[in-house]
């Protein structure tokens, strides 16, 4: 069992909790007296900052005239006229939305868009950072599918 000097330590069960880190984080000093304004707010700041939406880095692309081609033919592909023909290709071959790997392989992009275009090639000679920034484009893209659509291909939608 343990026992706790009433002017220094609470016990929550077992767990000894100091009084001075609770006041301090109640903006108050053990006097009583308050804190300094930078750490009586320290919480709010603290939380405010947390709640704070997510800003992704922005990466520098290397070889931004592939990017582009690439990044041209994801939105043809995720063009309202021509989403559901998208959609349309990967069900026939038995693709789900999200295996970007399978649609550069089975060359979905070239039958929707520009037919010249060698979409694996082009990625393939990205750096890792330009891929991965194209994977992140064609996921945006996919997400920004409207709702009808997705439900009638909500199979191609499933994660497994």
């Amino acid at each position: 069992m343990v026992e706790s000097q009433p002017s220094k330590l609470l016990v929550a069960g077992s767990i000894p909790v100091s009084r001075s880190r609770i006041e301090a984080f109640c903006g108050r000093e053990r006097s009583g007296s308050p804190l300094p304004k930078s750490r009586a707010f320290f919480a709010r700041d603290l939380l405010s900052g947390a709640m704070r939406s997510f800003e992704q880095a922005a990466i520098k692309v290397e070889k931004a005239q592939e990017f582009a081609r690439l990044q041209a033919a994801v939105e043809k592909a995720f063009l309202p006229e021509k989403a559901e023909s998208f959609l349309k290709q990967l069900d026939r071959k038995g693709i789900r939305v999200r295996d970007f790997d399978a649609i550069l392989a089975q060359k979905v992009l070239e039958l929707v868009g520009e037919s010249e275009l060698n979409a694996r090639q082009l990625y393939e000679s990205l750096p890792v950072s330009d891929q991965a920034q194209t994977r992140e484009f064609y996921l945006s893209k996919l997400e920004g599918v409207e709702v009808a659509l997705r439900h009638k291909f909500k199979k191609l939608y499933q994660y497994y």
